[in-house]
């Protein structure tokens, strides 16, 4: 793998993006966003992960993300293993789950076909973390993160999408605790 997708510098600032297997729209249903944003706020109490911006989009979530004291790869990787299990969980017992049949049938297929996970696998296994190592390339994923769901049509201004940090940058109080950059 290249050294370029992986947290080197753990004293780093970095954007992460990671998907759920086959570009799932999972993240329509407010349950299953509100587990993420949980889990993100756990990990911000108990693992040292310091939020700079965030944004959960239908299939896919964008982080900038540091960490003083722990090792930032871990934290990634324990968040998304959390949230596999509590999501695939939300979804089997949601009794107005449409397509829960669907989605488990997908997620299953997805754990065969990787040898790390055997029988079930929710998020993609990538991350593809960019250090941010400039002002300009930290701009420009700040703005790329919060620019999200206007792009796709979900709101007109950024802040006014409640699942991102946006509104912590227009002076207003978001869902998780932010450390602006």
């Amino acid at each position: 793998m290249s050294r370029k997708y992986k947290i080197n510098n753990n004293e780093g600032i970095y954007f992460v993006s990671f998907a759920v297997v086959y570009w799932i729209d999972v993240f329509i249903r407010r349950d299953y966003k509100d587990i993420f944003v949980e889990s993100l706020r756990y990990c911000q109490k108990n693992k040292d992960l310091r939020i700079h911006a965030w944004c959960i989009m239908t299939s896919h979530v964008h982080l900038i993300i540091s960490s003083e004291n722990k090792e930032l790869s871990g934290i990634l990787r324990d968040l998304k293993s959390f949230t596999s299990t509590r999501i695939k969980k939300a979804i089997l017992e949601n009794p107005s789950e449409s397509r829960k049949e669907w989605m488990i049938w997908m997620m299953k297929r997805a754990g065969i076909k990787n040898s790390n996970n055997e029988e079930f696998q929710f998020w993609q296994q990538n991350n593809h973390p960019i250090e941010l190592f400039s002002p300009m390339v930290t701009k420009q994923k700040l703005d790329y993160i919060h620019n999200n769901p206007v792009i796709e049509g979900f709101v007109e201004n950024a802040e006014e999408y409640l699942y991102s940090s946006a509104k912590d940058y227009a002076d207003n109080k978001g869902l998780l605790d932010i450390c602006k950059i």
